[in-house]
């Protein structure tokens, strides 16, 4: 249940709160049609280290009719051309694609357009990345049925037709009384989906979704579940928590009560966020050492870009590397002060990515933390500090699988692209 001021509107039990989660329909493709009408209803490929004319890179994200020929999010950009040619390289009878580079000034803009509308639709807004929002809208409105629907689903759509007519970009969005089944829901009907789940039927509404669709589970946690039997949300709810306290202790009641639809979590703003990362999945783990290297340097790229608009200075550069099944290895190096250096990101990233040359990889990221946001004088790089954990001699830290982990700093995680898009999960199992 969420506290607040004021009094409730009639019809509204204290206990079921009002949450919408908003997620934007394949944002980065939908901002460059808003800027070149031309390109609606056209397969739109946004590449993240991309150039035009080059075929470098990742795709950041793919419009539907991209994603209809094969192409998916974090895919290299060579594998995508294969598979949907550019405009101007292709025979008259193919289909072709649009290839853009990402433009994130240009998508923060639009991204603050949408903030303002979600800002005068509810009290509290927690925006969860630059395409996605978490609303409680409890005071707003009401569970109470009139003409065969409820009063908090016709103030969704509101809030969706809004979106579409100040911003002009498609909005997807889950209305629950918990933000965890609010967030399943926005994801059900993609793309422009409005999916309401009543108080008392979320646990119905969770039970035949995949394990991964409860908060908290990731692919390790998963694996892990599956290997007890467990493949469901209802099949979690139904456990035992012996059970589940024997493999994940305290954990495992806590992703229990979540698939049972058990979930008071306020929707909270978040404050400044303690790491900034990317990361990038490959459709089948590959050992190229020349994808790996150009994957992880647009990662990189793209990561200290987003410092520069956070205006963070960063201590510690890391890369995670996600071997088969889903083993986690994580690398870092601290340096000897605060610093925002693109360069010196995407030199060290490459650097600790060289442990694992001739090794089959699924996913690679990039990651800064122990961030700074104080105006000031960058530190020197005469060499690396120890620095939390990491060796004093400047050397790497070695880390295994940290799915313990992989909810410590999800309030404080940075903005990032959502709905297909290529993202990072600050290192987490999610």
């Amino acid at each position: 249940m969420v506290e607040r001021g004021g009094s409730r509107l009639p019809g509204v039990a204290e206990d079921d709160s009002i949450v919408l989660h908003v997620d934007m329909d394949c944002f980065y493709a939908a901002c460059e049609r808003r800027r070149n009408p031309d390109l609606e209803s056209e397969p739109v490929v946004v590449g993240m280290g991309y150039e035009a004319g080059e075929s470098h890179g990742a795709v950041a994200t793919a419009s539907y009719e991209a994603r209809a020929e094969g192409i998916e999010s974090a895919q290299a950009i060579s594998t995508a051309l294969d598979r949907l040619p550019r405009v101007e390289d292709a025979n008259a009878d193919e289909v072709t694609g649009h290839y853009l580079p990402v433009d994130l000034d240009y998508y923060e803009t639009v991204g603050e357009e949408v903030r303002e509308v979600l800002h005068d639709c509810a009290d509290i807004v927690r925006e969860v990345s630059i395409d996605e929002a978490a609303l409680d809208v409890t005071e707003r409105t009401s569970w109470q049925r009139v003409d065969g629907r409820t009063l908090a689903e016709g103030y969704a759509r509101h809030v969706k037709e809004r979106i579409l007519q100040e911003v002009g970009v498609v909005a997807s969005i889950g209305v629950a009384p918990n933000m965890s089944a609010a967030k399943v829901a926005a994801d059900r009907d993609k793309p422009d989906g409005l999916v309401t789940v009543e108080p008392g039927e979320v646990a119905e509404f969770f039970a035949p979704l995949d394990i991964e669709s409860v908060h908290g589970v990731g692919p390790v946690t998963a694996r892990e579940c599956r290997e007890m039997g467990i493949e469901t949300a209802g099949d979690l709810a139904e456990t035992a928590p012996s059970r589940l306290d024997e493999r994940f202790g305290e954990r495992g009641r806590e992703i229990r009560a979540f698939a049972r639809g058990d979930d008071t979590r306020a929707v909270t703003p978040v404050g400044r966020p303690k790491s900034l990362s990317r990361e990038s999945a490959f459709t089948e783990a590959t050992e190229d050492v020349d994808d790996l290297r150009e994957r992880v340097a647009a990662l990189a790229t793209a990561v200290a870009e987003r410092a520069e608009r956070e205006e963070a200075l960063y201590r510690t550069i890391g890369i995670k590397v996600v071997t088969p099944p889903f083993d986690v290895n994580t690398r870092a190096r601290s340096l000897p002060g605060p610093v925002a250096d693109a360069d010196l990101l995407r030199t060290v990233a490459l650097d600790l990515l060289g442990e694992f040359d001739d090794t089959a990889v699924r996913k690679v990221g990039v990651r800064v933390s122990n961030l700074a946001f104080e105006s000031g004088e960058q530190a020197s790089l005469d060499g690396f500090d120890a620095h939390e954990g990491e060796r004093a001699d400047g050397g790497i830290e070695r880390t295994g699988e940290t799915d313990a982990d992989e909810t410590a700093d999800r309030s404080a995680s940075v903005p990032e692209p959502t709905d297909g898009q290529a993202r990072f999960d600050d290192f987490a199992d999610e």
